[in-house]
């Protein structure tokens, strides 16, 4: 899927999540079942063709997310390193499933989106007590990664890179090996900040 091409769905993915409205530390991926993963990933492969995740209502935000490794007392800690460009899908609601993740993630590579990792999203409103899934507790309660998605959408998350080898850990928000050098979209983002469980 050429990258020009993801521009249309970011307005439609920004008008759907404020819609939505407002509704820690992880674990090594040896600490998670080798069949478990293998199982997500068999599963999850036919998303690697970046127009069937559009057809099943995954929808690009454009922007390739990535940090500089700053850190701020209140905000989240993002390792320097990319995450990439996600889509959303919006119709996943009610408890992770390892399964159907509500993001896949995907770096551009030559003109072309290559899939890396997917992540969970929790809205705060949603969840009695912190998320978990895998044995990996979520990360946050944390605002919205402004300006892709809107700073009152409170929420947890959990990123899992399933389809690329992560120095920092399967489960780190961020990739050194990821890169957003290869899109006009490029998108450095400031951490984002940290707010309370109701």
């Amino acid at each position: 899927m050429p990258i020009s091409s993801v521009a249309r769905f970011g307005v439609a993915f920004v008008i759907a999540v404020i819609g939505m409205g407002p509704a820690a530390g992880t674990a090594q991926a040896d600490e998670v079942p080798k069949a478990e993963i293998e199982a997500m990933q068999k599963a999850l492969a036919k998303y690697k063709d970046p127009y069937v995740a559009v057809r099943d209502l995954y929808l690009s935000t454009v922007g390739c997310v990535h940090y500089d490794g700053s850190k701020m007392e209140g905000h989240m800690h993002y390792p320097k390193g990319a995450m990439g460009i996600h889509f959303v899908n919006l119709t996943i609601q009610g408890p992770p499933d390892p399964m159907k993740p509500n993001v896949l993630i995907y770096e551009p590579v030559d003109g072309k989106l290559q899939l890396v990792a997917v992540e969970w999203l929790v809205p705060v409103a949603a969840a009695k007590e912190r998320p978990s899934l895998l044995g990996q507790p979520f990360q946050g309660p944390m605002e919205g990664h402004e300006p892709l998605i809107p700073q009152g959408f409170h929420h947890y998350d959990l990123h899992a890179w399933l389809f690329k080898d992560n120095p920092e850990g399967m489960f780190s928000p961020t990739n050194p090996n990821v890169s957003c050098e290869d899109t006009e979209f490029s998108l450095l983002e400031m951490p984002t900040k940290l707010v309370s469980a109701p």
